[in-house]
């Protein structure tokens, strides 16, 4: 029983620290590792789409303009949108 609280206590504790601690991931400086750690249904051929239509179009205005990037639709970006921040500051 004792071992069992622990662990739970345990678990806890991580859970609650990485969700209290965690800070949005800036998709305007993000590499594509970060964002396809971050990103909930984002591997790293998305996280790659991500960064070439960063770079083609010189940044992000919005967090809502990841929807024009193939693979990435409403339902992940609502998913994603907590986890995440802009810098337009070039």
């Amino acid at each position: 029983m004792k071992k069992s609280l622990i662990t739970l206590f345990t678990a806890c504790a991580l859970f609650f620290s990485v969700t209290l601690f965690a800070t949005p991931v800036d998709i305007n400086n993000a590499d594509a590792t970060m964002l396809a750690q971050v990103m909930k249904g984002v591997g790293k051929k998305k996280a790659n789409a991500i960064i070439a239509y960063r770079e083609q179009h010189g940044g992000f205005i919005s967090i809502e303009e990841l929807t024009n990037v193939k693979g990435i639709g409403a339902k992940t970006l609502q998913r994603n949108i907590d986890n995440l921040t802009i810098n337009t500051n070039k």
